[in-house]
């Protein structure tokens, strides 16, 4: 496994990051045991990198697999979408003590859009930046899925880390191309900016699985990437992204079972219509219907599972 620094944070991760959202509730809701020997094999195969999201609820895992490798160096990094101080306070908190960790490596402001959506977090991100001085976060940071937000990101040198959506077919990215989005992260990865930058979604959240072996050999040649987080719930997928991120050819037998793999957003029949689902998704993927009820644009949907933390009901799934 090949490893770098995390721009100039001093951090330094595996090329692949492990994404925990596909293991967690909102996908595939693995049990305990299973979801943690799974990150375990990652681990003993070189991962040292792992992000998760308050959201996510996935810390119970990472808790485990922490206590099975005493004193090995992994690396975490998890989203808020606190606003306020106290808001960020208590989401830095429940991290810690669900996760049994003094700090945290990396904490980013979730899903911000700009440079306007930054500055209305300010409160937010200063708390990091106060518990960054105190030794309780190593690194701060924004994920985001808009050029914009990488643009906001970069006008605030305080900002170490930026998690951008990217992969090669420029899904997901809504402002903007694919090409104005890699000019964009080359400018922040320089010298100059020394921002750190793992990518997200280089799968496009599974609609890229039938080119996964393109997809993955892109979003790993990207120079300004320091790693790439793939979501992961099997060995087997954790054996083909190991291969990706060293550069490495991928059997035939496993990327037959990768790109036969077909992922949807499943929307129970007994939705009630209460359109939270449609609020939450910033991807403008899902809409109520004429019936009532909620219904997805698959070819604008990057399976993320977000609106399933927003349905009150629980009725709607990645599968």
């Amino acid at each position: 496994m090949e490893y770098r620094f995390l721009g100039k944070t001093g951090i330094r991760v595996s090329r692949l990051c492990f994404g925990l959202l596909t293991m967690g509730p909102l996908q595939a809701s693995l049990p305990l045991a299973e979801g943690v020997a799974v990150l375990k094999y990652a681990v003993e195969q070189g991962v040292n990198f792992f992000d998760t999201a308050e959201l996510y609820e996935s810390y119970s895992y990472l808790r485990e697999l922490l206590r099975s490798f005493p004193g090995r160096e992994l690396i975490i990094a998890t989203k808020s979408y606190a606003v306020t101080a106290k808001e960020m306070e208590k989401s830095l908190e429940k991290a810690r003590r669900e996760l049994d960790r003094d700090y945290i490596d990396i904490f980013l402001l979730h899903e911000q859009e700009s440079a306007l959506t930054i500055r209305g977090h300010r409160a937010a991100l200063d708390y990091l930046l106060e518990a960054k001085e105190k030794g309780l976060v190593r690194a701060v940071g924004i994920s985001t899925h808009r050029i914009a937000g990488v643009r906001g990101a970069l006008e605030f040198p305080e900002i170490d880390v930026i998690h951008p959506l990217f992969n090669i077919k420029g899904l997901g990215i809504h402002d903007g191309t694919r090409q104005e989005m890699e000019d964009l992260l080359t400018e922040a990865a320089a010298a100059a900016a020394g921002k750190g930058i793992y990518l997200m979604k280089a799968l496009g959240g599974g609609n890229l699985l039938p080119q996964a072996r393109e997809a993955l050999e892109f979003a790993f040649s990207r120079p300004f990437a320091a790693a790439v987080a793939v979501g992961m719930k099997a060995p087997w997928e954790v054996d083909i992204n190991v291969l990706a991120a060293q550069g490495l050819p991928i059997p035939d037998q496993l990327e037959k079972l990768i790109s036969s793999e077909k992922r949807r957003l499943h929307i129970d029949p007994w939705c009630e219509g209460c359109g939270k689902c449609a609020e939450r998704c910033s991807q403008g993927a899902l809409f109520l219907g004429d019936d009532g009820k909620a219904h997805v644009r698959e070819e604008e949907c990057l399976l993320c599972g977000y609106c399933a933390a927003a349905c009150p009901f629980f009725y709607i799934k990645v599968y």
